[in-house]
């Protein structure tokens, strides 16, 4: 049994090594919040583990308790309980419904621990500037997933551009390819398919892109414009011989978003699909995604569900130095990597998430790199991103971890800037 006496808020120790393991605590036990937490009782340095848990659905619940191997007396149905509970941990993890982002930073906080926020902060624009505010008046380190930060892809990119192999950057093309049957999971029969119940598309899915370009261009942006709509996923685009539900449907085996045929492929291990179909059916049996198919959100048809997030989207930005970028989310693509064009005076870098290409202007010849990374997600940036923040706390230099909550909210608020000029037709200037 560990000591509550002896978790301490790390981020007061600058400079010192916490000389023991980290103990963190992790809230939401979803996609990501399975991911982090496996990773820390995977890792061989052990410079973390795992001491409490909390997630409101019970298989969930049970499954990551058994992994992880924890006592009855550390695993939660509801983070308030453990918040409010025998101090364990040193930090957190927050990995629950983006709606309660903010108020699980808020009671972290309030409680002294240290926080790793799973993106976006907070569903609006106040309620991230809320967020940031708790942890700065608490005096405790808030960092966000942006794991994008800490790709190899752009490891590689930055320390080309840092050493001016393309000579000025002028200005950028990224493409965010969502992938229709992502898309069609996540933002028209998930948790993210209601502005009201989570944010605007660009909140929830792409915030770490607009962050990231943020990063790579090194400046602050100043002007943001925007259009974009929901044009497809709606009633008036439903077959006339479709049902509600896609298992009962005369045109589900033609239909190229069938929740059949995706949730039933995700049973093959290691099928792209699986990791979709574990959301849908824990249990991961054909009897359990039979029943999400028949009685569960994500059995509906994608023209006739109750979203209303955009599906389509591109932002335009301009920076403090003069550079411009140009942003794409689109949900008609393959499952696929980003792919980004950085347009140089001297040269061009583009990548497709596993190889750089970069190409010089004098020489007219190319340079590539591979870029693949370690297999985890999103190109290797979760793991990397992780180990960052494990590492920051541990090591008591937080330095070493660069998207922290103030460096965030300032790119969130690009976000924000962008919805306000689809939503206006208008160009909006940042302060």
């Amino acid at each position: 049994m560990i000591s509550a006496v002896s978790a301490t808020n790390v981020s007061k120790h600058v400079g010192q090594p916490l000389g023991r393991p980290l103990r963190v605590a992790v809230v939401g036990l979803g996609g990501r919040g399975t991911i982090y937490s496996r990773a820390i009782a995977a890792a061989t340095n052990g410079m973390a583990e795992v001491v409490q848990i909390a997630e409101p659905r019970e298989h969930a619940r049970s499954s990551a308790a058994t992994d992880l191997g924890l006592a009855d007396s550390a695993v939660f149905t509801d983070w308030h309980d453990l918040v409010t509970g025998e101090r364990l941990a040193d930090a957190v993890i927050i990995t629950t419904q983006d709606r309660d982002h903010l108020s699980a930073i808020e009671a972290f906080a309030g409680a002294g621990y240290d926080i790793l926020c799973e993106k976006p902060l907070a569903g609006t624009q106040a309620a991230c500037v809320a967020a940031v505010g708790a942890a700065e008046a608490a005096g405790v380190f808030l960092g966000v997933c942006h794991v994008l930060r800490y790709t190899p892809n752009t490891e590689r990119i930055t320390a080309l551009v840092e050493d001016g192999a393309i000579g000025d950057i002028v200005t950028i093309q990224h493409l965010e390819p969502v992938g229709y049957f992502h898309f069609a999971h996540s933002f028209v029969r998930g948790a993210w398919r209601r502005e009201d119940e989570s944010g605007p598309l660009l909140l929830t899915k792409s915030c770490h892109d607009l962050d990231w370009l943020s990063f790579v261009v090194g400046e602050r942006a100043m002007s943001v414009s925007s259009f974009g709509s929901r044009s497809v996923f709606t009633k008036a685009n439903q077959p006339p011989a479709a049902s509600e539900r896609c298992i009962t449907c005369a045109v589900e085996p033609d239909c190229a978003y069938s929740a059949v045929r995706m949730y039933r492929a995700g049973l093959t291990e290691g099928a792209v699909e699986s990791y979709f179909t574990r959301i849908v059916a824990p249990d991961y049996t054909l009897d359990a995604v039979n029943e999400a198919l028949q009685s569960g959100p994500y059995g509906r048809c994608v023209f006739d569900s109750d979203n209303d997030v955009v599906d389509h989207q591109v932002v335009n930005v301009q920076y403090a130095n003069g550079v411009t970028a140009s942003f794409t989310l689109s949900a008609f693509t393959r499952f696929e990597d980003r792919r980004t064009s950085i347009f140089g005076t001297r040269g061009q870098i583009t990548t497709d998430g596993r190889t750089v290409e970069l190409y010089d202007f004098a020489t007219r010849s190319s340079t590539f790199f591979d870029v693949t990374g370690d297999g985890s997600g999103h190109g290797g940036g979760d793991a990397k991103m992780l180990d960052a923040f494990l590492d920051a706390l541990w090591s008591g230099q937080p330095d070493r971890f660069t998207s922290q909550g103030a460096a965030s909210l300032a790119t969130h608020a690009i976000v924000f800037a962008a919805e306000r000029a689809r939503q206006t037709n208008t160009v909006v200037r940042l302060d």
